[in-house]
């Protein structure tokens, strides 16, 4: 048998004290509902991701569209229309 072996009774506990975390008491899904409160993950269909290098890129696209929105709103007076929605691939 090979002495490289580790012993669980043999290794010593090199962790500070504040460390330690008792995960017995610890509760599943406890932050659950305010991440998903507080997260807004869109995904974007392959060829529409491949037109941008970063998620800031796309956030910058997106902003430039809604600026444009508003002032073609203050223009005609009238909202923009929402766009008719493409066929999803399945």
């Amino acid at each position: 048998m090979s002495e490289n072996v580790m012993n669980p009774d043999d290794l010593e506990d090199d962790l500070s004290p504040e460390y330690d975390f008792d995960f017995s008491k610890a509760v599943r899904g406890k932050y659950y509902q305010e991440y998903m409160r507080s997260s807004n993950v869109v995904v974007l269909e392959p060829d529409v991701a491949a037109a941008f290098q970063t998620s800031e890129a796309v956030n910058a696209a997106l902003r430039s569209m809604l600026e444009f929105a508003k002032q073609t709103e203050s223009l005609t007076g009238k909202p923009p229309s929402a766009p008719e929605k493409r066929p999803t691939s399945a």
